[in-house]
C-alpha cells in the first residue's frame, strides 16, 4: 500500500512536468500579436518559436525512447531539467533567447512524453496503470489550457516579461518536484534488461504496434489541425477571434476531462477499440457539421465533442502500447507520439493550403477521421488477444 501511494506521488509529480512541457511550447499561442510588439519582431517570428518542438520531436522521438528504456529515471530527470533550463534561458529577454530557450525545451519534450507508459508501469501496480496513464495524458492537455489561460492573464505587450517569469518559475518547481520524487527506486522495475537498439525492432515488428501507429496519426492529426486553423476556418462564418479562442480552450478542457475518465472505464470493460471507434465517428460527424453549418454555437458543440472523445483516444492507445510492448515501452511510446506528430504535420499542412475554403477543409478533416475506421476494425482481434489488465478482471 505504501509503495502504491509513493508511486502515485511520482505520477502526480510527472503530471506537473508533462503540463509544463506543453505550457512552454505554447507560451505565445494566445498572445502572438502582443509578443511580437514587445520583442519587436513579426507575428510569424513569434509563431516560429513553437516550431522547434515539432521538428525536434520528429528527429529525437526514437533515440529518446531508446535512452528511456535503458535508464528511465536518469533521462526523465534530464528532460525535466532541460525544460526548466529552456524556460530560464528566455528570461534574458531577447528574441534570440526565446528561440534558444525553445530549442532547449524542445529537446526535453520527447524525453518527457515518451516516458508516460514506462513510468506508470514501473511505479504503479498493474490494476492502477490505466488510471495512471490517463492522468499523465490528461496533464499534457492541461498544460495546453495553462498556456491559453496565462495568455489571457498576461495579455498586453508590457506583460510579456511577467509571462515568461511565471512560466520559468512553474518549470523549475515542476522539475525539482519530479527530481525529488524519482530519488526512490521504482517498486516495479523491468523484469528483463533493456534491449538497447533492439527495442525499436522489438516494438515495430509487432503488428499491433503498426496498427496503433496507423490509427493514432489520423485523430491526432485532425486535433492538431483544428487547434492550428480553427480560428481562420471559422472566421468566414462570423465567429470572432475571441469566441474561437474561447471555444478552443473549452475543447481542450473537455479533453482533459475525457482523457481522465473514459480510458479508465474502457480498460475496465475491455472496450478500448469501441471507445476509439465512437470517438472517430463522433469527430468525423462534428467536422461534417462544421463543413455544412459553421457558426459559433455549432463550433462550440462540435469541438466540445471532439475534445471530450477524440483526446481520450491518446491514453487508450498508450495503455494498449504498454501492454503490447512491455519490453520496449518508451520506444513504443515514441513510435505512437511520432506517428501522431507526423499526422499533425501532414493534416495541418493540408488544412493550411485550403484554409481559405473552410467548407472543404472541414470536409477533408471529416473524411480523414472516418478513414481510420478500417484500421480500428483490424485492431479488434489483436487487442482482444492482449492479456487483460488486472483492474478489468472480475
Amino acid at each position: 500500500m505504501q509503495s502504491a501511494k509513493r508511486g502515485w506521488g511520482v505520477v502526480v509529480a510527472f503530471a506537473g512536468v508533462g503540463a509544463v512541457t506543453q505550457m512552454v511550447w505554447l507560451t505565445f499561442a494566445a498572445v502572438t500579436t502582443p509578443a511580437a510588439r514587445h520583442f519587436h519582431v513579426s507575428s510569424s517570428a513569434i509563431g516560429w518559436l513553437a516550431q522547434p518542438f515539432v521538428f525536434i520531436y520528429v528527429l529525437l522521438a526514437i533515440p529518446a525512447g531508446l535512452l528511456l528504456d535503458r535508464h528511465l529515471r536518469r533521462w526523465l530527470v534530464i528532460g525535466a531539467l532541460l525544460t526548466a533550463t529552456g524556460a530560464l534561458i528566455r528570461l534574458e529577454g531577447s528574441y534570440s533567447a526565446l528561440l534558444l530557450g525553445a530549442a532547449v525545451a524542445a529537446v526535453a519534450q520527447p524525453l518527457v512524453l515518451n516516458s508516460v507508459t514506462a513510468l506508470v508501469a514501473q511505479y504503479l501496480p498493474e490494476r492502477s496503470r490505466p488510471a495512471g496513464i490517463a492522468l499523465a495524458s490528461a496533464s499534457i492537455f492541461a498544460g495546453m489550457v495553462m498556456a491559453f489561460l496565462l495568455g489571457v492573464i498576461f495579455s498586453t505587450p508590457s506583460q510579456m516579461p511577467a509571462l515568461v517569469r511565471v512560466q520559468a518559475m512553474l518549470a523549475v518547481l515542476a522539475g525539482a518536484g519530479l527530481a525529488l520524487a524519482l530519488l526512490r527506486d521504482a517498486p516495479f522495475p523491468p523484469s528483463a534488461p533493456s534491449l538497447g537498439l533492439g527495442a525499436f525492432a522489438a516494438a515495430w515488428r509487432r503488428p499491433l504496434m503498426r496498427l496503433l501507429c496507423a490509427f493514432i496519426a489520423l485523430p491526432f492529426g485532425v486535433f492538431i489541425s483544428l487547434t492550428t486553423w480553427a480560428q481562420d476556418l471559422l472566421k468566414p462564418a462570423g465567429v470572432s477571434a475571441n469566441a474561437a479562442g474561447g471555444i478552443l480552450i473549452a475543447m481542450v478542457l473537455a479533453g482533459v476531462v475525457g482523457s481522465s475518465v473514459l480510458p479508465v472505464l474502457a480498460a475496465r470493460r475491455h472496450r478500448e477499440v469501441r471507445l476509439a471507434t465512437v470517438a472517430a465517428i463522433a469527430t468525423s460527424l462534428a467536422c461534417l457539421v462544421l463543413a455544412i453549418a459553421p457558426g459559433t454555437l455549432s463550433a462550440l458543440i462540435s469541438l466540445l465533442v471532439v475534445g471530450f472523445l477524440a483526446l481520450s483516444v491518446l491514453p487508450v492507445v498508450l495503455e494498449l502500447t504498454e501492454r503490447a510492448a512491455p519490453d520496449s515501452e518508451s520506444t513504443a511510446s515514441g513510435l505512437i507520439w511520432l506517428a501522431g506528430n507526423l499526422g499533425g504535420l501532414v493534416m495541418a499542412s493540408v488544412t493550411g493550403l485550403i484554409a481559405t475554403r473552410p467548407h472543404l477543409a472541414f470536409l477533408i478533416l471529416a473524411l480523414a477521421t472516418a478513414s481510420s475506421l478500417p484500421t480500428l476494425r483490424a485492431l479488434r482481434e489483436p487487442v482482444s488477444r492482449l492479456d487483460p489488465m488486472v483492474a478489468s478482471r472480475p
